[in-house]
């Protein structure tokens, strides 16, 4: 075996992980991960994105929802920023939220909201009503 994945969500697959692990050659690498951000979560995330997009003017621009998910992302990792290829560009790294757990994904939105909050925006939940 190459590669694999399970998601331990029931006992079965908790005992089809064990087996695979006492059967491994020495020298396999075997990672564990926290459960990753739900659909929900998700699409709260873009939701108060384009919120913040619409509301804010940051530095005399109005950023896309995109540009500001890598602001926040940026914030919540503590990114680290390196110069890029071109003259006067740099580049955030390791801005993925993809691969957010529901943890890093909960932190994220609550950052978003923080934010939103010193600047009066206003946030709907996602069925369109106030928050």
């Amino acid at each position: 075996m190459s590669r694999a994945l399970l998601v331990l969500s029931n006992d079965t697959l908790r005992a089809k992980a064990a087996d695979w692990c006492r059967r491994l050659p020495h020298g396999t690498r075997v990672e564990f991960k926290a459960p990753r951000r739900s659909i929900d979560q998700n699409s709260l995330m873009w939701q108060r994105l384009t919120e913040v997009s619409e509301q804010v003017e940051w530095y005399g621009q109005k950023l896309s929802p995109e540009d500001w998910k890598d602001v926040f992302s940026a914030s919540l990792r503590k990114a680290r920023v390196v110069p890029g290829i071109d003259a006067g560009s740099f580049v955030p790294l390791g801005m993925r939220t993809s691969d957010m757990t529901k943890q890093e994904m909960t932190d994220l939105i609550e950052l978003i909201g923080a934010f939103g909050a010193e600047r009066n925006v206003v946030f709907r939940d996602l069925d369109g009503e106030a928050a």
